[in-house]
């Protein structure tokens, strides 16, 4: 792949859009460091410190969800969410864009800035944070059959189909994870159409831990659903627990409504913490034994990387992601999808031998860490889009006039 320099001229001109923010902040920032940000639109707040010009903002959105985001459980929030959409899309047609080559936008808020992007003979890129909408509510409602009996989940059919239609229009299907890839292939995408590049991490901020804890202790971080897997590894600790007493699970999000029928049977069985910042999450990985998160699906779950670079081993499904950068028996261990057996097996196997811990721990720090902060995340973007952009151009010259 051709590498992309400081100071490198006529890079492409990379308009990004989501609805929310996502981790599109970091892509901004880093794109803003090599000049080749045309414009940010979002509904979320700014935290790139971009100049006030490169950042647009779609305050009705924003304040008519703000109440939600405050004081409303989050299956409200996300229905509210839906319910605004609308808002959403009118603002986007509205936009007046600056020159650009490409748009880059998440899967479910393109197809504004595509019809745009269709005038202007821009190259069409989807970010898809999920796997494709079919293969995502067909492992999410599987899930919530089996746990939540009569649980439907919260994405919208005129969303889902939003979604398939944007995949189908773009240019680039961007995919952050092998098993998002695998998704798109599986469901009729062309291979061609697809570029992986899994998600950087803030080199800055998550530092390897200097030392495994006295006591095996495990982290998982995110939403606790049945979507993420959380009712295995429950149960996956329960016997980690038999084998090992002192053994401590520290779990970092809030619930979701379709984990309503199993969280009785947990809570306190487990460490909880509802929620922590990015500072404090780095702090809080560097003290644990390893991160585990036997995801049934997952676009690319962030803080795999993350914990990578804290140097922990991962424990991990291939549908959370986790095979784009872990290498089963290496950076740590590839469990398979609802396998209690083995994720507790793999725990076990962690906390008792600290030699392959610590060699593992050290293997996944490097692989998370070299070249791959945000920045090299977006030069690998910018090095496709380049490509594809003298493709696209030497077609339309070869065309017969």
């Amino acid at each position: 792949m051709t590498s992309i320099g400081k100071g490198e001229t006529n890079l492409p001109r990379v308009l990004l859009v989501t609805c929310g923010r996502w981790h599109l902040d970091h892509t901004a920032t880093a794109l803003g460091a090599r000049e080749a940000l045309a414009g940010f639109y979002l509904s979320d707040n700014d935290r790139t410190r971009l100049p006030r010009e490169k950042i647009h903002r779609c305050w009705r959105y924003h304040v008519a969800m703000k109440g939600f985001y405050h004081l409303a459980p989050q299956i409200v929030t996300e229905k509210a969410g839906h319910f605004f959409h609308p808002l959403w899309r009118a603002w986007i047609r509205a936009q007046k864009f600056p020159p650009y080559d490409v748009v880059h936008a998440t899967m479910g808020n393109a197809t504004e800035a595509f019809d745009d992007a269709d005038r202007t003979g821009a190259l069409r890129v989807v970010e898809c944070p999920n796997s494709h909408p079919v293969t995502y509510r067909g492992h999410w409602q599987g899930e919530c059959d089996r746990w939540c009996p009569g649980e439907k989940i919260p994405v919208p059919g005129w969303l889902l189909g939003r979604m398939a239609r944007e995949i189908e229009r773009a240019d680039v299907v961007l995919c952050p994870s092998l098993f998002v890839r695998d998704s798109m292939i599986q469901n009729g995408v062309p291979p061609e159409k697809c570029f992986l590049d899994p998600f950087g991490v803030d080199t800055s901020l998550f530092q390897p831990r200097q030392e495994l804890p006295a006591k095996p202790r495990f982290i998982s971080v995110g939403t606790i659903c049945v979507r993420k897997g959380f009712p295995y590894l429950f149960r996956a600790f329960e016997q980690v627990k038999n084998r090992l007493p002192e053994a401590e699970l520290i779990v970092v999000s809030g619930y979701k409504v379709d984990f309503r029928m199993e969280r009785p049977k947990w809570e306190g069985t487990f460490t909880h913490i509802e929620r922590a910042d990015r500072p404090t999450l780095a702090a809080l990985l560097a003290t644990c034994t390893a991160f585990v998160l036997p995801s049934i699906e997952e676009g690319f779950a962030r803080v795999i990387p993350e914990a990578m670079a804290s140097g922990l081993p991962i424990i991990a499904t291939h549908e959370s992601g986790a095979t784009t950068l872990v290498k089963n028996g290496l950076e740590g261990v590839i469990v398979p999808a609802r396998d209690v057996e083995s994720v507790a097996a793999a725990m076990i196997d962690l906390a008792l031998d600290r030699d392959k811990n610590i060699r593992m721990g050290r293997a996944a720090h490097e692989r998370a860490t070299v070249r791959n902060t945000w920045q090299d995340y977006v030069d690998r973007l910018l090095a496709e889009y380049a490509a594809r952009l003298r493709t696209f151009s030497a077609s339309i010259a070869a065309q017969p006039r």
